[in-house]
């Protein structure tokens, strides 16, 4: 069996193939985001939703309730300090 016979190239086959190998040298390959590292005692404002009576569980003892939670949560996350 003989193959049909292949179509010549034309103008656009050869811009599209230039305009690819153009592409690819010229595409600036985006840099990987560098992992943030935690830092110890650096703290972020978040907004966060707890149900009302974890809350007051938390907030019974005074002043300090938030240092509480966040103890908790890095208990549960095993995390020491």
């Amino acid at each position: 069996m003989t193959s049909p016979p292949r179509r010549p190239r034309t103008l656009s086959d050869a811009k599209t193939e230039a305009e690819a190998a153009f592409k690819s040298l010229t595409t600036k390959k985006p840099e990987a985001v560098p992992a943030k590292a935690a830092l110890p005692s650096v703290r972020e404002l978040v907004s966060l939703r707890i149900d009302q009576d974890v809350l007051e569980h938390f907030q019974k003892d005074g002043s300090g309730w938030q240092d509480r939670i966040n103890a908790a949560l890095r208990k549960a996350a095993g995390k020491s300090g």
